[in-house]
C-alpha cells in the first residue's frame, strides 16, 4: 500500500524547515566516545526525547524508548537509532565547522552526524510530524530505541533489549535500522538503492563481525640519552618486535595469514554469488570510493564479496586501535601472534588485549520485513534496490535478531561517499528528502501486510 499523496507533498514542502531541525541536531556535539562530552550526549537525548513527545511518544529512560500505538490489529515495528556521533574538529581537516551544519549549493548537507546518525533519526521525526499534524493514523504501532553510546560500543544497551524482551519490546513483529548508507555511492538520486542483509561474516543481509585488538611489546630496559640513535644495534626493540608480528598477520593481496580464520566463513554458492554479480555496482565504484585504482581483482564478485561478506585484517598504524571481529577469532589471534613472537627470541614482552568484540548478523531478505522495504524503494526511487551486505558494525543489531527473535532490516538513508566517521561528512538534501518518503512508504508497506508473524 503506498503511502498517502497528502505524505509525500507534505514532505517536499516542508524540507527547509526538516533541514533546519537537522541543523540543531548537529549542533550539538554528542562525541560519546570522550567523557568530557557526555554532558551534550544527554542533552542531545533530552533534545531528541522532547522531539518524539511532541508526537505522541511515552518516553522510558536511560535509552529513549518510547512507543505510539496499541492496536493489537496492526504489525508493531520496531526503529532504533543512536544520537551520538564521532569526534570532529575543523583542525581535523574540516571545511567548516563540524558541529555548524552547512547546505552546500550542490546539495550536501555538511555536518558531523548529519549522515551517522542524526539524518536518519530525524528522517522518521519527519515522517511523525506528518501524521501528527493531520491527525492520520499510523499504518502500524511504533516502538522507539534511540540510544547515545552505540560509537562508544553501545554499553549498557544489550543488558537493557535482554531485560526488556518480554517487556517493553515483546511486541516487536519486526525491527528496522535506517543504515548509515547505501553501498551505492553515486551521484544522484537515481544511482541503485540497497538494502543490507548482513554485518559480515556469512546469503541474506548480514553484519561482519568486529573485534578490536590491542599489541604491546614492553622493553625492559631504560633508555640512555647519548645512545638513543643506535639502540638497534645491541637492544630488542619494541616497535622492531611489532612490525615484524604485524608483517605476519596480512598478506599485500589482503589474504589473513592466521590460520583458520577464513576458513570459519562457508563459501558462497551459485546462487548467492549471482547476487553480487547482479549488483549494480562496478570494480570502478569501489576504486572510486577508496580514491585510486587499487582494486585486488578483476573479478566483479570477487571484488564484491571481499568487501562484503569476507573477512578482513585491517592494519590501523602504530599506535592506534584496529578495528573490531568476532570472539570465536580470538584465540586464534592470540595464539597464532604469541608464536610468531615467540620465534623473534626477544626478551621484551608482549601483551595482547582484546579490547571490545562483536558477533556477525545474518538474516532472511525473503522475510516480509524485506518485501516490504524492496516495495517501498521501488515506489520512491522507481528501480529495485540491490541487496548488500556490509563490513561496518552495529553491535545492537544481533541482540534484537537474538533476543527477540525478528527480523531485522538495515534501510539505509544516505550514500556510499557520505564519509561517515571522516571530515566532511555529508548528507545530501535528495537522499534526506526522499528518505524520509521511503521511511513513510516503508511503513504502509509493512501495514499491508496481514497476519504473518515474526
Amino acid at each position: 500500500m503506498p503511502a498517502p499523496p497528502e505524505f509525500i507533498k507534505f514532505v517536499d514542502n516542508n524540507s527547509s524547515a526538516f533541514i533546519e531541525r537537522l541543523r540543531a541536531a548537529v549542533a550539538i556535539p554528542s562525541v560519546s566516545g570522550d567523557p568530557s562530552f557526555r554532558p551534550r550526549v544527554i542533552e542531545m537525548s533530552n533534545w531528541l526525547n522532547g522531539q518524539l513527545q511532541q508526537y505522541g511518544t511515552l518516553p522510558l529512560p536511560p535509552a529513549i524508548l518510547g512507543r505510539i500505538g496499541d492496536d493489537k490489529s496492526k504489525k508493531t515495528v520496531l526503529l532504533y537509532g543512536h544520537f551520538d556521533v564521532q569526534p570532529a574538529a575543523k583542525s581535523d581537516g574540516w571545511d567548516t565547522d563540524p558541529f555548524v551544519l552547512v547546505e552546500e549549493k550542490d546539495g550536501r548537507l555538511v555536518g558531523r552526524g548529519s549522515t551517522d546518525d542524526k539524518g536518519p533519526i530525524l528522517g522518521w521525526l519527519n515522517v511523525l510530524q506528518w501524521h501528527h499534524e493531520t491527525k492520520t493514523p499510523l499504518p502500524v504501532n511504533l516502538l522507539f530505541c534511540f540510544e547515545g553510546m552505540e560509537e562508544n560500543g553501545s554499553e549498557g544497551l544489550d543488558e537493557l533489549v535482554i531485560k526488556e524482551k518480554d517487556g517493553w519490546f515483546k511486541d516487536a513483529d519486526c525491527v528496522c535500522i535506517v543504515s548509515v548508507r547505501s553501498c551505492n555511492a553515486g551521484t544522484s538520486v537515481d544511482r541503485t538503492r540497497a538494502t543490507t542483509t548482513g554485518l559480515t561474516l556469512g546469503p541474506g543481509t548480514h553484519v561482519r563481525s568486529a573485534w578490536a585488538c590491542l599489541l604491546q611489546a614492553q622493553r625492559h630496559w631504560s633508555w640512555t640519552r647519548s645512545a638513543l640513535w643506535c639502540l638497534r644495534t645491541y637492544v630488542h626493540e619494541p616497535m622492531t618486535d611489532l612490525i615484524s608480528i604485524m608483517s605476519k598477520l596480512v598478506s599485500p593481496t589482503g589474504e589473513i595469514l592466521i590460520p583458520g580464520v577464513d576458513d570459519m566463513v562457508k563459501a558462497a554458492d551459485m546462487e548467492e554469488r549471482a547476487i553480487y554479480e547482479q549488483l549494480n555496482y562496478s570494480i570502478e565504484d569501489v576504486e572510486s570510493g577508496a580514491g585510486g585504482k587499487i582494486a585486488l581483482s578483476d573479478d566483479k564478485a570477487t571484488v564484491l564479496m571481499g568487501r562484503m561478506r569476507l573477512p578482513s585484517l585491517s592494519l590501523h598504524g602504530l599506535g592506534q586501535v584496529l578495528d573490531p571481529t568476532p570472539d570465536s577469532v580470538e584465540p586464534l589471534v592470540k595464539s597464532y601472534i604469541q608464536s610468531e613472537f615467540d620465534k623473534l627470541g626477544s626478551k621484551n614482552t608482549l601483551e595482547i588485549e582484546l579490547l571490545h568484540s562483536g558477533k556477525p548478523w545474518v538474516t532472511d531478505y525473503k522475510h516480509w520485513n524485506f518485501a516490504a522495504a524492496i516495495t517501498a524503494t521501488e515506489e520512491i526511487y522507481k528501480t529495485k534496490p540491490d541487496l548488500t551486505r556490509e563490513g561496518g558494525s552495529i553491535p545492537v543489531t544481533l541482540t534484537f535478531a537474538e533476543a527477540l527473535g525478528a527480523n531485522v532490516l538495515l534501510l539505509p538513508m544516505g550514500r556510499g561517499d557520505d564519509g561517515a566517521h571522516s571530515t566532511n561528512e555529508k548528507l545530501d538534501k535528495s537522499n534526506f528528502i526522499e528518505g524520509t518518503k521511503l521511511l513513510g512508504t516503508y511503513l504502509y508497506e509493512v501495514g499491508a501486510i496481514k497476519a504473518e508473524g515474526k
